[in-house]
C-alpha cells in the first residue's frame, strides 16, 4: 500500500512539472473554457445553461483521452513496465496510479470550472449539487478507464493520437456538448447514443439539473458505470508488459466489447 502511495504521489507531481501533462491536464482546459465563457455565451446566450456540465466533460475528455495513454505507451517502450513486472509489481498498480493521478487533475479543474462558472460567465448552477458531483466522479471515472484502455491496446505514441481523436472528436461535435441531442438529426443520434459524452450530458441534465432529457438518465448511468468497469477490467486484461512481447493475453479488438453498453443502450431507447 506504501509503494502504491509513493507511485500515485509521483505520478501526480509529473501532472504538474511535466509540460505536455500540464499542457492537456490544466492549460489546454481552462483555456478553452475561458473561450466558451467569453465567445460562445454571446454567440448562443442558450449555452451558459449548460456550460457547466460541458466543460467538466471537455475536461475529463482532454485529460484522460488525449493526456493519458501517450505516457502509458511511452512507458511500455521504454521498458519501465518490464522491470516493473521483475520486481512484482501488479498491472493493476500499473494501471491504477496514472489513470487515478489524471482523474484528481481532471476533478481540480473540474472545481475551479464549478466555483467561477456562475460568477465569470454567468452559467447555470445545478439544482441539486450532490447529483452533479457524483456523477463528475462517474463520467472522469469513465474516461479514465477508456483512456487506460487506448494506452493498452495502443502499439505507439501516434496511434494513441488516432484511437484517442475517434472518440474526442465525435464527442465535441455530436456528443452533446456545443448541440444538444434533441436538434441532431434522426439519422446521426444513434451514432451519438455510442459516445460517452452524450450519456454524460443525458445524466446532467436529467438528474442534476433536473430539465426532460431525450434518453432516460438512469439508462444513462448505468451505460457509464458498464462502460467504464469493462474497459477498466479489459485495460488490465489486455495489459502487456513489453512492447518487443509478441504473444498477447488477448487480441486488442476485444477492446471492442466496451461498446456493447452502448449498443444495448441504442435497443433499449
Amino acid at each position: 500500500m506504501t509503494a502504491f502511495v509513493y507511485h500515485f504521489l509521483f505520478e501526480f507531481k509529473t501532472g504538474l512539472r511535466n509540460s505536455t501533462a500540464l499542457l492537456m491536464n490544466y492549460l489546454f482546459p481552462l483555456v478553452f473554457y475561458a473561450m466558451m465563457g467569453l465567445i460562445m455565451v454571446k454567440i448562443n446566450p442558450v449555452f451558459a445553461n449548460v456550460l457547466l456540465p460541458a466543460m467538466v466533460i471537455f475536461v475529463s475528455l482532454v485529460s484522460n483521452l488525449l493526456g493519458l495513454p501517450g505516457p502509458l505507451v511511452e512507458s511500455r517502450e521504454a521498458g519501465i513496465y518490464r522491470s516493473f513486472k521483475i520486481n512484482g509489481v501488479p498491472a493493476l498498480s500499473i494501471l491504477a496510479t496514472p489513470t487515478l493521478s489524471t482523474i484528481f487533475h481532471a476533478l481540480i479543474v473540474s472545481i475551479l470550472i464549478a466555483l467561477t462558472a456562475k460568477p465569470l460567465f454567468d452559467g447555470a448552477n445545478p439544482t441539486s449539487w450532490g447529483a452533479f458531483v457524483w456523477i463528475t466522479l462517474l463520467v472522469v471515472f469513465t474516461s479514465g478507464a477508456f483512456g487506460a484502455l487506448i494506452g493498452v491496446i495502443a502499439t505507439s505514441s501516434r496511434s494513441t493520437v488516432l484511437l484517442s481523436q475517434l472518440i474526442f472528436l465525435p464527442s465535441m461535435l455530436i456528443g452533446g456538448l456545443m448541440i444538444p441531442l434533441d436538434l441532431l438529426p434522426a439519422s446521426v443520434r444513434p451514432v451519438s447514443m455510442l459516445l460517452p459524452s452524450t450519456h454524460a450530458m443525458q445524466a446532467y441534465l436529467g438528474l442534476a439539473y433536473g430539465q426532460a432529457t431525450v434518453l432516460n438518465p438512469w439508462v444513462s448511468v448505468a451505460i457509464l458505470l458498464a462502460s467504464g468497469l469493462l474497459a477498466f477490467g479489459l485495460a488490465i486484461y489486455l495489459f502487456n508488459w513489453d512492447s518487443r512481447n509478441r504473444v498477447r493475453r488477448g487480441h486488442p479488438a476485444l477492446a471492442l466489447l466496451v461498446l456493447v453498453p452502448y449498443l444495448i443502450g441504442i435497443l433499449l431507447r
